[in-house]
């Protein structure tokens, strides 16, 4: 990490680069294993459905709506990026979490409560403390952005503001469906193609408005002035168009 309030050196600045290096390759890689599972195993869903009842999860006007909403020829990037804000903000609610959970000492109130132990054992409130621990930020980021991603589309229809959320993990699970529905054939259409170009989009603009404004935090938390800023783009420029493939495949 840079040292606060200090100029980086050029060994700072090429850690700091590889540690930023690291982290989009994990996301990166957590968007493809989702991507890799959510789609067929929503395409397997629809499948089964329709051959124990007859009747799809999702029917084909939905499944053609879906084709209208996910594509790349409308608002699919700005609502991207929108929903990158809302990621963001997730994370915020996450590292609170995490920091109320650890201020109040919750992991130790578990541990030693004396009816947690009676009804586990010392052993297991030990263990049942350490989870929460370890997953606390995490589920506060994944139920905060559920609540986020459910409510917001109905609140800003209920203010007329004309926002919608496009997360890349959902929009492939809806293009998954849209297929069971349609049938292969719709593999062959231009509307099918477009979808697929616009979940492109969406993972991207997830990773890195989401990213980019956590980014934009942790700089001013540690005390990093604009002329450093400055130092910091041109580093992660220079990466980028030198070793792009850094960012997606881990170096040999």
């Amino acid at each position: 990490s840079l040292p606060a309030g200090d100029e980086p050196d050029a060994a700072d600045l090429e850690s700091f680069v590889d540690r930023v290096t690291q982290l989009i390759r994990s996301q990166v890689a957590g968007i493809a294993g989702n991507l890799a599972l959510c789609a067929p195993l929503v395409l397997a869903v629809q499948t089964l459905c329709t051959l124990a009842f007859g009747v799809p999860l999702v029917g084909v006007s939905e499944a053609e709506n879906v084709l209208r909403n996910i594509t790349l020829l409308g608002p699919t990037a700005l609502f991207a990026a929108f929903t990158g804000v809302l990621l963001f903000a997730s994370s915020l609610v996450a590292g609170w979490a995490e920091n109320w959970f650890v201020f109040h000492r919750l992991d130790s109130a578990i541990a030693w409560n004396p009816r947690i132990v009676a009804t586990l054992g010392a052993g297991r409130a030990q263990r049942w403390a350490g989870w929460w621990r370890l997953n606390i930020s995490g589920l506060a980021a994944n139920v905060s952005l559920g609540v986020m991603l459910g409510m917001v589309p109905a609140l800003a229809a209920f203010l007329s503001l004309g926002l919608d959320v496009r997360h890349v993990t959902l929009a492939s699970g809806q293009l998954g469906a849209a297929v069971g529905a349609l049938g292969w054939q719709v593999v062959f259409s231009a509307a099918f193609w477009w979808c697929v170009a616009g979940i492109f989009v969406i993972g991207v603009l997830n990773l890195t408005v989401s990213f980019g404004l956590a980014f934009m935090v942790a700089l001013r938390s540690r005390g990093v002035r604009l002329k450093e800023r400055g130092r910091i783009a041109a580093a992660l420029r220079r990466r980028l168009l030198t070793e792009p493939l850094s960012f997606i495949v881990p170096p040999r």
